[in-house]
């Protein structure tokens, strides 16, 4: 019999007995565990854990498990999900024109590198269609100018409720969200950008740091908020460039640590191995 699997991530004020109260919740179901994570931050007193578990029972499912797991907040008060694993997420792409974020999301989900869904592709701009196209993947021209903006993020927001997408991806999407959206989206939209802000802002940063002669690369994935490029920050990739590259090599190893740390962040995302933690994050990779 094929065995259902579940992951439970929390996170509550530190006390004895919570690990035990978990153990003993999902013994009680004929759970098994397989893997997990736990992280005291000791200075604050708060507890987070992760917990990957397994069940046999036809009759254990994520309901059953939900209804009785609230019993255990009781004792721990604590903010918690409990989530089926093997059921993909959904996710939706923003891109604006650079298009390499967009193809490595791509084909790591359609390879099977990324446990997700790609439910559409959005874009300010019509350059990269044929892309999604390729992969069969609905393409969605949303043009933002100042006088229409409201209402494209209107649209957006309509979008993703009616394609149900648990995760929103800025992949290069050089649109600034508005604070209500950001706010609607908060903990399911991941945005990338360079690491080296905030030096060389705004186009062809790149080039801009080759002409400065700076010996690292870098990008961050971080959590969308409203503070612009200052979200929770999940992952970062940095790549050693030297002074024999030309601008577009260094520009080739920058979009190259993009698209590490971006897939990495929507992977630890989606397999719900992310915790917030106000300005930061926990992650157990």
């Amino acid at each position: 019999m094929t065995a259902s699997r579940f992951v439970l991530t929390l996170t509550c004020p530190d006390r004895p007995g919570i690990v035990h109260a978990v153990s003993a919740f999902l013994l009680g179901n004929g759970c098994t565990i397989v893997e997990s994570q736990q992280f005291s931050e000791r200075g604050a007193g708060k507890f987070f854990m992760r917990v990957e578990f397994e069940s046999s029972d036809p009759l254990t499912t994520i309901d059953t498990l939900r209804a009785g797991f609230r019993r255990v907040p009781e004792q721990f008060p604590m903010e918690w999900r409990l989530l089926d694993a093997t059921r993909p997420q959904r996710i939706m792409i923003m891109v604006s024109r650079f298009g390499h974020c967009l193809n490595d999301l791509l084909f790591r989900a359609f390879n099977g590198g990324l446990n997700v869904e790609v439910a559409a592709v959005v874009s300010n701009h019509t350059d990269l269609t044929h892309l999604a196209e390729a992969y069969g993947v609905a393409y969605h021209h949303m043009p933002v100018m100042p006088q229409t903006k409201p209402a494209a993020e209107k649209k957006l927001m309509d979008l993703v409720e009616d394609l149900d997408v648990d995760l929103v991806v800025l992949a290069r999407y050089m649109q600034i969200l508005s604070p209500a959206l950001c706010k609607r989206l908060e903990g399911r939209a991941i945005n990338i950008h360079h690491s080296m802000l905030p030096s060389f802002k705004g186009a062809r940063p790149y080039y801009q740091a080759h002409a400065r002669g700076v010996k690292f690369v870098g990008a961050t994935a971080h959590y969308v908020t409203s503070d612009l490029d200052e979200g929770p920050i999940i992952e970062q990739e940095v790549a050693r460039v030297d002074h024999s590259m030309t601008a577009a090599e260094v520009t080739t190893f920058g979009r190259d640590v993009e698209c590490l740390a971006l897939s990495r962040a929507v992977r630890w995302h989606t397999e719900n191995r992310v915790l917030l933690d106000g300005s930061r994050t926990v992650v157990f990779p």
